[in-house]
């Protein structure tokens, strides 16, 4: 293995543990748990609702409580001491929760039928939990203004339960900071600043806050009737890429386990849909290896920008372009693969087909929710066309399947269509963190050192681990290489950058913690440990795969051969490669206050 360095985690020592007892049942926790989590432990269950596993504990929504010395305190803040005696089913703590849960829904739209989170709504699974069958309260009824501002997102305030999940994870896990509480009591509303709209601020539309909303008040903009609109139209030639994690995912929405690999079916269920070709976009995640890779070898050759940072993740591109507008000509001018697909469905693909390309469609299913703002960038449309035409999450596209009554498990598996659905296993793992490097670093080896690698795994920039970092030896030259996920980490490596604390050649980033398997757009719910267990499946595909390095495709080598030539080439850089633009971090033509602290950002 070419590794010569990494970065490793510090060894954790003994923990100190308490014995408590709950329920009658004694449980024995480390000192520094918390009494949802020692119950957790024993199999107790107790409901929550503005709980957020690793990211934040509240305790603002109390329907945990438990009852400890004969007083009410929230399980998932309150913590655990020796000896202590909880009861967490006592008629106290069932008539709080109850409470709690019934002024909720006095001031919720019973809408449940219509909504999209219907039957995986966890205020509707809690109100069935505790059995409410009625609510006793009634009074004025919240009735703020939709924002349907952004492509990809949809926030509904009346649905809002003030739960402040969505708070914690874009200030704590994104470092995005847009949204708070604002107003008081009743008039209290969760918004971005001024009460804006979403797409006036410096939202990157990543979705992680849709992921833990428990409710409908933030929804992925649903355009699945424009999909069958353009299936409907016989004059249109509706052609479909699939992302590579999602392969790994929508069988969760199907009630398989989270990792499960799809991709036979999902190829199958889209022909079903009555898509005419169904392509991979793993074909042109290798086409941004080999693009990316040989951009990387000619900014170390010609002193070019350095480090070069990934921009396959539209989300990230977003971060950078408000909050590190000065580093834009440190991106990789290359394309995301979706965009590089588009760019080409409707140039290399109707050449060869024989089509015309004004009455192609080009639909993609993505886990992202900021790759439908990306695709109405008007950067992206090389082709003389908007290279994308409509994105889909895994959760529009399982809808799809159920609305037209396909029995998705029961499905044989299907191929992709050629030529755009040939690819290799360093397509695949682009969705998991760490898999651009790790596939950009299999062909830049082989590429520069003209040896085959020994190990294709570099294990070192996989895993969960905020920031990762390793160097690499190629022929001589060690290159150093980091790899981070989750904007939050994202702005953590950047301002070590800035600060000149950090120096690496190479950087990957994905906006999403866990990268593309723990997307805006990804079955609900994504935690953590669904993560781990998505990113095993990437990595058993790549596995499967009879080729894992993107220089080995013959598909891409064709594509260069008959249309593209050569890499970085002028019909590259015309179709394939791209530039940014910097933000403003509010509207500065609705909020002039604010046009001062942009600038400054700017000019750092």
């Amino acid at each position: 293995m070419p590794l010569v360095g990494t970065r490793t985690n510090e060894q954790k020592g003994a923990k100190e543990m308490v014995t408590l007892t709950i329920d009658g049942q004694k449980v024995t926790v480390p000192a520094n748990s918390t009494v949802l989590e020692a119950a957790e432990a024993a199999g107790i269950h107790i409901p929550t609702l503005c709980y957020l596993k690793d990211v934040s504990q509240t305790g603002s929504c109390r329907v945990c409580v438990v009852e400890i010395g004969g007083r009410l305190q929230a399980s998932c803040v309150f913590p655990v001491s020796e000896g202590m005696e909880v009861k967490t089913n006592t008629p106290l703590v069932r008539e709080s929760r109850r409470t709690t849960v019934e002024l909720m829904l006095s001031n919720h739209p019973q809408d449940c039928l219509t909504c999209l989170r219907n039957q995986n709504c966890e205020l509707q699974k809690l109100s069935h939990e505790l059995n409410i069958r009625e609510v006793r309260f009634e009074g004025a009824r919240s009735s703020f203004p939709l924002d349907t501002s952004s492509p990809a997102i949809a926030r509904d305030p009346n649905k809002c339960i003030l739960c402040r999940r969505c708070i914690s994870v874009c200030s704590e896990i994104q470092g995005v900071n847009i949204l708070a509480a604002r107003e008081r009591g009743f008039e209290t509303v969760v918004s971005p600043a001024w009460q804006e709209q979403l797409a006036n601020t410096a939202c990157t539309n990543c979705g992680q806050c849709v992921l833990v909303c428990p409710v409908g008040a933030l929804v992925e903009k649903d355009d699945t009737e424009k999909v069958w609109k353009a299936l409907a139209d016989p004059d249109t030639h509706v052609v479909v890429q699939t992302a590579p994690a999602v392969r790994v995912t929508l069988g969760e929405e199907f009630g398989l386990e989270p990792g499960t690999i799809v991709t036979g079916k999902m190829v199958t269920a889209l022909r079903r849909l009555g898509f005419d070709a169904v392509f991979d976009t793993d074909f042109t995640a290798d086409l941004t290896i080999i693009e990316e890779a040989n951009e990387l070898l000619q900014r170390l050759e010609n002193g070019g920008k350095l480090p070069m940072i990934t921009s396959c993740s539209p989300g990230w591109i977003k971060f950078i372009e408000h909050q590190f507008p000065a580093y834009l000509d440190h991106l990789s001018t290359c394309k995301s693969p979706q965009q590089m697909f588009g760019a080409l469905a409707k140039t290399y693909y109707p050449e060869k087909a024989g089509l015309d390309p004004g009455k192609i469609v080009t639909v993609s299913i993505m886990p992202c929710t900021a790759k439908k703002f990306e695709a109405e960038r008007p950067e992206m449309q090389s082709s003389g066309y908007q290279d994308v035409d409509i994105v889909l999450t895994v959760r529009e596209f399982a809808r799809m399947i159920k609305e037209a009554g396909i029995d998705f498990i029961n499905l044989a598996d299907g191929e992709y269509d050629a030529p755009m659905g040939i690819s290799t296993g360093a397509g695949v793992i682009f969705g998991a963190t760490g898999g651009v490097m790790e596939a950009a670093l299999r062909t830049a080896y082989e590429v520069v050192t003209e040896e085959s690698l020994d190990k294709l795994d570099f294990t070192e920039v996989r895993g969960l681990e905020g920031i990762k970092e390793a160097s690499v030896n190629l022929n001589g030259t060690v290159l150093k290489v980091a790899v981070a996920h989750g904007l939050g980490n994202a702005r953590k490596l950047m301002e070590l950058i800035q600060q000149g604390k950090a120096e690496y050649h190479f950087i990957e980033i994905m906006a999403c913690p866990g990268g593309c398997i723990g997307g805006g757009g990804q079955p609900i719910p994504t935690n953590t440990d669904i993560r781990r267990q998505r990113m095993a499946g990437i990595y058993a595909a790549d596995k499967d795969m009879p080729l894992r390095k993107s220089h080995e495709n013959p598909a891409i080598k064709v594509l260069y051969d008959e249309f593209l030539r050569e890499p970085l080439g002028e019909k590259s850089h015309e179709l394939l490669h791209t530039h940014y633009v910097p933000r403003l971090k509010y509207s500065e033509v609705e909020h002039p206050e604010a046009k001062e602290e942009t600038k400054r950002g700017t000019a750092s």
